[in-house]
């Protein structure tokens, strides 16, 4: 069966994870090719390794007015039957695994062990929210009257825009739906421009797995689209709630935007986080945990170490035991560390080089890639720094980029001023063997998660995953992200 769109012809997708050369939208469960296409670019290579279809406002209502017309029914789906569908749909992740990781190699350069992690995290968030389909219920309320009993009923919103990145497309994208359809919503996806071969895959594996069509539905843009379609979107009507990751410069747009048309809205934004190491910690363990946080993904992670803040006493014992960590996990010249833009990389290049003019020294590192860099690449190695000012760009900024600042501290709460001086709130880590030390530190440090004894960089499936101040807002995980997606209401009801 082929479909037309602006006069071109599309194949339905083909079931098995098959995707056409050119990457198209899929709209009402359809293979969709709008009238704009933009090439994706491998950043390794720097080669044009497909296109894809861009959508531009007609596309753009066709997916928000196609999900309203799947919404009456997929909303009285049963519970089981949703369930079905989620654990179909992870069963699939886990047979083209490796497809997958081709796909999000080719588009962000990304390491394959990190690749790796995040297809099982991705199959292990869709089991979670698989078990989660029956938890929609409403409870017996109270009413203070004689002969009056309430209820509180739970009811999906309708239908919802979720707005996902490109450096984690597969456990990010399907964040951005799967919790809202489990609660019975209907979607549109908007999927990065920078990886849209993974975020079809996303929606073909959800077509294959029995999803109704018309129940989620996936769209890009061109780079000079994007406020346009994304306004439309955020706009329309018919779209009742949000959901944003991202950058918090481009969150704070988003939700302004939202704001002006009275939606609600939940973020997870960028972050700044701090590994604080106490005076008792396991200094190995803190230093291979510390490497991993901040050089993971080239530290494109929005919960990657940026601050190391160790006490004074150890300081020298974890600065070598941190080098040593780096070296052995990063150091490997055949496996640079990649940016999935030359501007990404440029951006972190720049932070620290003006950390560097204003004082700041290199510990570990090659500081000539910053001072003379090349502009035209996409790698970076890792690199440590000391004497980073506070009111530097670097020390105000998100890097997201491989590099770290070093802080020491004499008391704990000489090493909170330093973690919560900074106006994002994703995660921190403490490294401890006092629990009671750890705690304490942990009521005081001023984000959405801590984590005592393990890296900044933590996802659990079952857990709640958000963030504090600039860090974003709401849940995405967890049963509180479940609960995002439902809306209250309360019925009375009067013997007569």
């Amino acid at each position: 069966m082929t479909d037309h769109v602006n006069g071109n012809p599309v194949k339905n997708g083909v079931s098995g994870g098959s995707c056409p050369k050119d990457i198209p939208m899929i709209i009402g469960g359809k293979d969709i090719m709008g009238s704009e296409t933009f090439s994706v670019c491998n950043p390794v290579t720097n080669e044009t390794i497909w296109n894809a279809s861009g959508a531009s406002i007609t596309e753009a209502v066709s997916a928000v007015e196609t999900a309203q017309a799947a919404l009456p029914v997929w909303a009285k789906v049963k519970p089981p039957a949703r369930r079905d569908i989620f654990l179909k749909a992870a069963e699939l992740f886990a047979q083209r695994k490796s497809d997958l990781a081709k796909y999000q190699a080719q588009e962000t350069g990304a390491d394959p062990n990190f690749v790796e992690w995040i297809l099982n995290l991705t199959v292990d968030n869709l089991k979670e929210v698989a078990g989660k389909c029956s938890a929609t219920g409403g409870s017996v309320a109270f009413s203070t009257f004689e002969g009056r009993e309430a209820l509180y009923l739970k009811e999906p919103y309708g239908v919802i825009l979720g707005i996902a990145p490109w450096n984690a497309p597969f456990p990010l994208g399907c964040r951005a739906f799967s919790y809202a359809l489990a609660a019975g919503n209907t979607c549109i996806l908007k999927g990065s421009e920078l990886s849209p071969r993974c975020y079809y895959a996303i929606v073909d594996i959800f077509r294959d797995a029995g999803l109704p069509d018309g129940c989620l539905n996936l769209v890009f843009h061109r780079p000079q689209d994007a406020a346009e379609v994304t306004n439309t979107l955020i706009a329309h009507p018919l779209v009742k709630k949000i959901n944003f990751t991202g950058s918090t410069a481009v969150g704070a747009i988003i939700s302004a935007t939202a704001g002006r048309h009275l939606k609600p809205i939940i973020t997870e934004l960028g972050g700044k986080a701090s590994a604080i190491i106490l005076k008792d910690a396991n200094i190995r363990k803190a230093a291979d945990a510390c490497a991993v946080g901040a050089f993971l993904h080239a530290g494109q992670v929005c919960m990657a170490t940026e601050r190391i803040i160790v006490h004074t006493s150890i300081a020298d014992s974890f600065i070598e035991a941190f080098k040593e960590s780096t070296t052995a996990q990063f150091g490997d010249e055949s496996r640079p560390q990649v940016f999935v833009t030359c501007a990404g990389a440029n951006k972190t290049k720049s932070l620290v080089k003006s950390a560097l003019e204003h004082g700041a020294k290199v510990i570990y590192g090659d500081p000539q890639e910053s001072i003379t860099p090349d502009l035209a690449s996409t790698t970076m190695k890792p690199i440590i720094l000391t004497d980073v000012k506070k009111g530097s760009k670097l020390y105000e900024n998100e890097s997201f980029g491989p590099s770290v600042a070093l802080y020491t501290f004499g008391t704990e709460e000489e090493a909170l001023q330093i973690a919560n001086d900074t106006d994002y709130g994703l995660s921190g880590s403490i490294f401890t063997e006092n629990m009671a030390a750890g705690f304490r530190v942990a009521k005081g440090y001023e984000c959405g998660a801590v984590h005592i004894n393990s890296m900044t960089i933590h996802d659990e499936s079952n857990l709640p995953h958000g963030g504090a101040k600039k860090s974003g807002s709401g849940k995405f995980t967890g049963q509180p992200g479940l609960e995002e997606w439902l809306r209250g209401k309360i019925v009375t009801y009067d013997e007569v």
